[in-house]
């Protein structure tokens, strides 16, 4: 960071993400910063360096990354080791699914796991390391409305979700007073093309809405944010809700 503490450079793990590269471009359209996009496939994700170029990044760094590696201790030690300091690190990466087939499919609903939570869980052990090491630090987990409270129509990505959330809020209550931050975001139904064909949910967003509240919760020092914001009185009262209630609600 500059001595303003302002964001110089940043990592998306998930670098395909459109909640990340929207947040990316926020960043952009503030200052010229660095960006890494750690993609499973470097060579088709050039379209979205060159967008990140031509908005304004100082340089831009595709690495090739796999969420479901066995341990990601050697790929985040490499990034470190070549960009040293990162100031802001953004856990993007994340699959849908498919709760009908992973309802009858254990291969298919361990997929879902090991990508949203054993992933996460598998690089933000060398990445807090490596940010601990470092001083300072912002890692942004994007999580989901779904972990608060799994219906039954997405309770395996819900689960995962869960387990991510979880992660994160006990991340940055054991960090506090490093210099390293953790926050969770909470996206409701956003317009993605991993959401394509499906029936948007009730206070539905955008990619573009959802960075502006992680840019707002990163300049605020904020735990977590909801996005949109309403979500948050949303989800008090369905988690309150008694159990043959909730099972009535529409998925």
């Amino acid at each position: 960071m500059d001595a303003l503490g302002a964001v110089q450079s940043v990592l998306v793990l998930g670098g395909t993400s459109e909640l990340g590269l929207a947040t990316v471009r926020g960043l952009l359209a503030e200052r010229p910063v660095s960006v890494i996009l750690a993609v499973r496939d470097p060579e088709r994700s050039r379209t979205e360096a060159d967008a990140l170029r031509a908005a304004g990044a100082k340089d831009v760094d595709v690495v090739q990354f796999d969420a479901t590696a066995p341990e990601h201790d050697g790929f985040i030690d490499s990034v470190f080791d070549r960009h040293g300091d990162i100031d802001l690190v953004l856990v993007a990466f994340g699959v849908l699914g498919d709760q009908q087939v992973s309802e009858s499919d254990s291969a298919a609903a361990l997929a879902v796991v090991q990508t949203n939570f054993t992933g996460v869980v598998s690089v933000m052990v060398p990445l807090v390391r490596r940010l601990r090491a470092q001083g300072h630090g912002t890692v942004v987990v994007f999580s989901s409305v779904a972990g608060e409270r799994p219906r039954a129509a997405n309770f395996i990505y819900g689960a995962s979700k869960a387990g991510v959330d979880a992660l994160a809020q006990g991340y940055n209550d054991a960090l506090a007073g490093t210099g390293v931050t953790v926050l969770t975001v909470r996206p409701g139904f956003v317009h993605t093309k991993m959401t394509t064909g499906l029936k948007p949910a009730p206070f539905s967003t955008t990619p573009e809405a959802v960075a502006e509240r992680v840019l707002h919760g990163i300049r605020t020092g904020a735990h977590t944010v909801w996005a949109p914001a309403p979500l948050r009185g949303v989800m008090t009262v369905l988690r309150h809700l008694p159990r043959p209630v909730f099972r009535r609600l529409p998925g």
